[in-house]
């Protein structure tokens, strides 16, 4: 497999490896054994009722943080093969990317970091890295799932230099002002490429975006005529997704040709040349990227702060503040796990395990666990 990948690709013989050595797999690289174990993870079943714009019970066909996951990987995937990258390693970085997510997308996540804010602040990325290296709980031997540290790598994003310090290895580049693998590099605008497009088709789907809004905007607009040209009796339904499949091309398109050429200019000639870099290789163009990002700022205005969204946003902000003061002031309102280890810690401790159990609740389960309290 290592012959079919560029020189500076993730090569599996050239990787940090495990924190705990291993025998190797038979059958399966080891970012594919990453794969399949993020997979059959406890945290990445939970993702099927976790929000991406719309709370589970507002509708069955709108995107949950696992269906977004699948689409950020498929979107991976392709760029990764079409630059002669490790396929296996980005579909892993790309379906663990959320697998730390909050219950209640964005809200959820920004309320628990403001309930957080004394004891360290709470962010879903390095709470996904928590997740695969402590808190699964599947091995005998370890604790966490013991990823490759490519693939640890490429889950933590973002991280502040006080995190970093405490992080060891897997936090060095931020400190460093290093870059990740390509592979990350990939996953990481994949999912702004995936949440930007399945946006707009959840946020049509739910009427809060029309056609003639989205016709504002240029990346849209362009492929909305192409599209209405060629089917001009085209229903909505249809022609919206007829227009996102287009979009999506076009970025996914776009991206790969910058990143060539980018690599070309910076002929990195190891994974060590890639970290070395100056700026990330993988990038869309100027002119796509400020296309990209004008959606996004759409977005922001018109779905994510659209009143029906605020009200809902202000509910579950008053959930995820009362579970988390209650469960601080009385640890035996948690099941007897997170109890037990809330009893034994103090201070920063004793929040981190609250927190642990709030992020790691489903949509329903929070709702389940709010109503408890005051049954």
């Amino acid at each position: 497999m290592a012959a079919a990948l560029a020189p500076y690709a993730a090569i599996e013989s050239n990787s940090r490896g495990r924190k705990y050595d291993e025998p190797s797999s038979k059958y399966r690289g080891e970012y594919q054994r990453d794969r399949d174990r993020i997979i059959h993870s406890t945290g990445f079943r939970r993702l099927v009722y976790k929000t991406q714009v719309f709370i589970n019970h507002e509708g069955d066909l709108y995107r949950t943080r696992l269906t977004h996951s699948l689409e950020v990987s498929q979107i991976g995937r392709t760029i990764a093969v079409a630059l002669q990258l490790n396929e296996a390693l980005t579909e892993a970085i790309c379906l663990a990317h959320d697998i730390g997510h909050t219950p209640f997308g964005h809200a959820g996540q920004d309320t628990l970091n403001m309930c957080m804010r004394d004891f360290g602040g709470f962010e879903h990325n390095l709470q996904s890295l928590r997740v695969v290296d402590v808190l699964e709980a599947k091995y005998a031997d370890f604790a966490g799932l013991n990823l490759m540290f490519e693939t640890r790598e490429g889950i933590l994003k973002h991280c502040s230099a006080r995190n970093a310090h405490e992080l060891g290895d897997v936090g060095e580049r931020f400190l460093k002002r290093m870059q990740p693998s390509l592979e990350a590099q990939v996953s990481n605008i994949a999912d702004a490429i995936a949440y930007n497009n399945h946006d707009v088709d959840d946020g049509f789907r739910a009427g809060l975006l029309s056609l003639s809004k989205l016709r504002t905007q240029s990346l849209f607009a362009t492929h909305f005529d192409v599209v209405h040209e060629r089917y001009p009796e085209l229903d909505d339904r249809r022609l919206i997704y007829e227009i996102i499949r287009h979009m999506i091309g076009a970025v996914v398109s776009d991206l790969i040709e910058e990143s060539r050429r980018r690599i070309d200019a910076a002929a990195p000639a190891s994974i060590e040349d890639v970290r070395n870099a100056a700026q990330p290789l993988i990038s869309m163009s100027d002119s796509m990227y400020e296309q990209h990002m004008s959606l996004k700022r759409f977005l922001r205005t018109h779905l994510y702060s659209h009143e029906q969204k605020l009200e809902m946003t202000r509910t579950v902000q008053a959930m995820i503040n009362e579970l988390f003061t209650t469960y601080m002031a009385d640890e035996t309102k948690m099941p007897a796990q997170f109890a037990r280890a809330a009893r034994k810690a103090e201070g920063i401790g004793r929040a981190r395990v609250v927190a642990d159990f709030i992020a790691g609740m489903t949509d329903r389960y929070a709702i389940a666990a709010h109503e408890a309290l005051t049954a």
